[in-house]
């Protein structure tokens, strides 16, 4: 399940007794040795399908170690920008981009996805976010949505690839349960809260809420290999 060289126990339970974006400083460094990462063979399909046929400017948000940055950049002509609010992720981040490929400036930018800043609005013809949305809360989700939208330039698309609701038979259903009923458990008790559910932002579901948002919204089934196989990719396109 971990890499050689990932987080122990200990580690990981120190990081869920902290505050959201403090754990995630203190994981950064062996955070790409944990299954916690969206695998490459998504990215880059993602990537490729998303921007293809080259983009101007690229915003992905809560972009963690750069995972989907690295897949982007050689398809981004100008601009490229990696939003996250853990300082600790955006240095490994800004490590992995150090050498990779591609034409675009590269800014990395500590801050948050529910509080985009004016700058950004109108700016980018994609923006994107991968295994980022058990961050956020149910009530937050309209308010991220219409702050990327903001950031959309008129036609900009929002992609994102997410999962449908897994069976009841199936085992995966009840461990993502039992994790979130934990987790509901551990924020009742400690504070400040660890945000982070599994279960979240599921297709169709999220449809109805893009759209709420102002989106226009396609969704191609069978695009990614192997065990990610059941993942759904989402472009969600800016209306006027």
């Amino acid at each position: 399940m971990f890499r050689p060289g990932g987080p122990t126990l200990r580690e990981l339970v120190d990081q869920a007794l902290s505050e959201t974006t403090a754990g995630y400083d203190k994981l950064a460094p062996k955070f790409d040795k944990t299954p916690f990462r969206t695998p490459d063979t998504v990215t880059r399909v993602m990537a490729e399908r998303a921007a293809g046929r080259g983009v101007r400017a690229a915003l992905d948000v809560c972009t963690g170690t750069g995972a989907a940055m690295l897949a982007l950049r050689p398809f981004v002509h100008e601009r490229l920008v990696g939003l996250d609010l853990s300082a600790g992720m955006l240095e490994v981040a800004r490590a992995s981009l150090a050498s990779a490929p591609g034409p675009a400036t590269v800014e990395l930018v500590q801050g948050d996805a529910l509080a985009l800043p004016s700058a950004f609005d109108g700016a980018f013809d994609l923006v994107t976010c991968t295994g980022a949305f058990g961050h956020i809360e149910t009530r937050d989700e309209h308010r991220l949505l219409v702050g990327l939208r903001r950031a959309l330039a008129p036609g900009g698309r929002f992609v994102f690839v997410t999962s449908p609701m897994p069976s009841p038979t199936g085992a995966w259903f009840w461990v993502a349960h039992g994790f979130n009923a934990v987790m509901h458990a551990r924020n009742a008790l400690f504070s400040p809260k660890f945000v982070m559910y599994y279960l979240t932002f599921l297709w169709p579901e999220v449809r109805k809420r893009l759209e709420q948002a102002g989106f226009t919204v396609e969704a191609k089934h069978g695009l990614f290999p192997g065990e990610a196989s059941r993942l759904v990719y989402v472009e969600a396109t800016r209306r006027e």
